[in-house]
């Protein structure tokens, strides 16, 4: 028996009974929580929005797979959920247990055959991060490079979809006690980006892309894929050494250094997206590193959106109109996204939630961040906002402000805990300055050419 054979992994049947005990739990949960609002809703009663958050925060915690990933993206898109159940979410960690070594070598050998080990000079037995889809492995190619190896876990697809499931069971919930978000594009949206994830050849085409897209940028690090040793479920890439985001604030930096990373990071993100109409949908602290020098690291790159040009072309339209108090340009912006003839009051309430996003770049001075996007500023804008699209009758967002909005507040996270202090209306002004959208439409066909990718049609 060769080394690789020496693990016996678990029938069907018993992946099966666990993936059913594993949806039975959340399925109860999600199913009590359904009952309560019903009822309260029809006696009038007060719901316990904390309460039930806990049990199916609860619930949710002990799965730590792709339904919890999901949560997470929950928790950080205002008003998807209400507030109880965000707060509760953005608890949950992202690390699942991982697969032991035994294992290990039973999923490599599906992904590269008999004898994968002669193809590295060294691989880690122990997983140096763990994730909800896979976990890396370090390894050394024959050729001397250090390389990271992201394995999937077994069975994911059909744990996704199983979790997809519970997910529109979750917006059905939501559904049926408040109609300020229809949340149907949201559900739709974070399903296909989900999907994508799983594949991991895609995610190394979206790496490509990313190389291409930032090759000017000194600032930003992307890693190299290894074609021959990457397949659906396996991904080898370059590795990239770095320092986590909270050990590089631990060591007390000075101003200057927190204000340079922070540049950094817009950069990394909003390069992409105002030339190419790409952007990184997961600013999460796992998905990138620091150097020493204070450049960025960037990791993953599963959660990609692709926009066509006219959007992006909106996202700027509305920042002007914002800037010179332009109606007809807003509602040129929101018509450009898909709202059908918005009314007034709509476009009004929308810019409530706008002036807030957009805040740090229409102030032409050195400021920081939480001077007018603090959490506890953005909270009562984003509950203001709700309550005014209760009021107006509710709305429908496009399915490509999911990603965007998520980006946008979680990096301005990463800025609010860096403290940093700069003239972000420069610096926004610097990157979409002259801003042609027949451009941006060549540099996304050149780069996503380069990689063999399409835009998707949605």
């Amino acid at each position: 028996m060769s080394d690789d054979d020496d693990y016996t992994a678990p029938s069907e049947e018993n992946r099966f009974g666990g993936r059913v005990r594993r949806y039975a739990k959340v399925g109860a949960s999600a199913g009590k929580l359904a009952a309560r609002l019903a009822t309260g809703k029809m006696f009038g009663g007060d719901i316990d929005h904390a309460k039930y958050a806990a049990e199916l925060t609860s619930a949710l915690g002990g799965l730590k797979g792709p339904l919890m990933k999901v949560a997470q993206i929950l928790s950080t898109i205002p008003d998807a959920l209400p507030k109880e159940y965000t707060q509760a979410l953005a608890t949950l960690q992202a690390d699942a247990p991982s697969m032991g070594w035994l294992f290990v070598k039973r999923r490599m050998r599906s992904e590269l055959g008999a004898g994968w080990q002669s193809r590295f000079a060294e691989f880690s037995h122990d997983a140096v991060a763990a994730a909800s889809l896979g976990q890396v492995h370090r390894a050394t190619l024959l050729d001397g490079r250090d390389v990271a190896c992201k394995l999937q876990y077994p069975d994911m697809s059909a744990t996704v979809e199983a979790d997809l499931k519970q997910l529109r069971a979750a917006f059905a919930i939501y559904r049926r006690y408040d109609s300020a978000i229809d949340a149907e594009n949201i559900q739709l949206e974070l399903s296909a980006r989900l999907r994508e994830e799983l594949d991991y050849e895609r995610e190394a085409q979206n790496m490509g892309l990313y190389r291409h897209m930032l090759a000017a940028e000194d600032c930003v690090h992307v890693p190299e894929p290894v074609a021959e040793l990457t397949t659906k479920r396996l991904l080898t890439m370059t590795w990239q050494t770095g320092q986590k985001f909270q050990n590089f604030l631990d060591g007390n930096p000075d101003q200057q250094a927190r204000n340079q990373v922070a540049l950094n990071m817009f950069r990394a993100w909003y390069v992409p997206f105002y030339r190419y109409g790409v952007i990184h949908g997961d600013p999460h602290l796992g998905n990138y590193s620091l150097r020493d020098d204070g450049t960025v690291n960037l990791l993953d790159f599963g959660c990609i959106r692709i926009f066509t040009p006219t959007f992006v072309n909106a996202v700027i339209t509305l920042y002007e109109a914002l800037r010179d108090k332009d109606e007809d340009k807003a509602v040129f912006a929101y018509q450009s996204w898909g709202f059908d003839n918005p009314s007034r009051e709509l476009i009004d309430v929308l810019n409530i939630w706008a002036g807030f996003v957009y805040g740090p770049i229409l102030d032409d001075r050195e400021r920081r961040m939480d001077e007018t996007n603090s959490v506890a500023y953005g909270a009562e804008v984003a509950g203001k906002v709700h309550r005014e699209l209760r009021r107006v009758g509710g709305v429908k967002p496009p399915r490509e402000f999911v990603l965007v909005d998520r980006a946008a507040v979680g990096l301005g996270a990463v800025f609010l805990r860096l403290d940093a202090h700069l003239n972000w209306y420069q610096i926004f002004n610097d990157l979409v300055g002259g801003f042609d959208v027949d451009k941006l439409a060549r540099n996304q066909e050149t780069a996503l050419q380069s990689v063999g990718l399409v835009r998707p049609e949605d």
